[in-house]
């Protein structure tokens, strides 16, 4: 009797193996679209039948999917976050011959407010990583461990590195002789980024007290490998945790002045926003953030129409 329905089941399962195991998908993605799919095929098990197979799934049933999920309260933003994960369950399918069309082609994403969040000034975050600097050796009410904090600080503006890649940072990946760290992007995806002056001389600033740290703790190991940004106490694998790292920048840029919306993220929108501000190439900013499609880095860049002025008038030979 649950032959039929152990079909959705079965082939939600066969794609999130191939996610995971061919397409190299992140442990995030992977875990995101085990979420979203398996809803969807439960949903559909509910609403088409025990008796019922994938061939009978129409664009009207995802549709309808999408109805129950605003029903519940979700967003436009999660909707079509589960819209994504579940049209690239069908392409597969499509893909791999289990359907004879694609009925979620015919399916539109949510419409999605066009909002930008707010990126700090230059001379705002110029400010904060002063005060921070001036304050690495002192007790710092707003750091924890102001050396480090600094750091985090320092490679989240300075490289444009994601809260993930930050935290999977190890001791190995980083090229002093080249003056840049490897680090991992989305889908196991590996870049190198440039390690400025300033980020460099933070971490210098914090080995030797991590280094101390460690030994204090007995993690003799780690002190030439293992992760880069420690917690505090030493606990576990000592790998600070991207949950942390917000908190972290939260408390601090609040401590500092700046607006109560502002996460790691902010920073790394910062970093592309403030090099194309000063003049640098968008698809050289593009390498550095990782980002597949420019069209990603130019959402990142906030674009204006007073900057896209000031380019043209400043390297068209026949603006002038």
């Amino acid at each position: 009797m649950g032959t039929e329905r152990g079909e959705f089941e079965r082939l939600a399962e066969e794609f999130l193996r191939v996610l995971e195991n061919e397409r190299n998908a992140s442990v995030h993605t992977v875990r995101a679209y085990r979420r979203e799919v398996g809803n969807f095929a439960a949903y559909l098990g509910e609403t088409l039948g025990a008796g019922a197979k994938i061939a009978a799934v129409e664009h009207l049933h995802i549709r309808g999917y999408l109805g129950s999920l605003y029903e519940r309260g979700l967003s436009k933003a999660s909707a079509a976050r589960a819209l994504a994960a579940v049209r690239s369950w069908f392409r597969w399918m499509a893909k791999e011959h289990r359907l004879a069309q694609n009925p979620a082609l015919l399916v539109s994403t949510p419409k999605l407010p066009k909002h930008l969040p707010r990126v700090p000034s230059m001379e705002e975050v110029n400010g904060l990583l002063d005060a921070m600097e001036a304050g690495a050796g002192a007790k710092d009410e707003a750091a924890a461990w102001p050396a480090r904090d600094r750091m985090i600080f320092e490679l989240l503006y300075g490289c444009g590195i994601r809260n993930s890649e930050l935290v999977g940072i190890n001791m190995a990946d980083i090229q002093w002789k080249n003056d840049a760290i490897l680090v991992k992007g989305k889908g196991r995806k590996q870049r190198y980024v440039p390690l400025g002056d300033e980020a460099a001389m933070a971490m210098r600033a914090f080995l030797p007290l991590r280094e101390s740290r460690l030994r204090e703790a007995g993690k003799m190991v780690l002190v030439t490998d293992g992760p880069l940004v420690t917690n505090l106490r030493m606990r576990g694998a000592c790998r600070l945790t991207t949950r942390s790292v917000g908190r972290i920048v939260k408390r601090i840029a609040l401590a500092r002045g700046l607006a109560s919306d502002v996460h790691p993220h902010t920073l790394r929108h910062a970093f592309g926003t403030h090099m194309l501000e000063e003049g640098a190439d968008l698809r050289a900013i593009q390498e550095m953030l990782g980002h597949e499609r420019l069209s990603t880095t130019q959402r990142y860049t906030h674009l204006t129409a007073g900057q896209v002025q000031r380019v043209y008038d400043e390297t068209h030979p026949r603006a002038r």
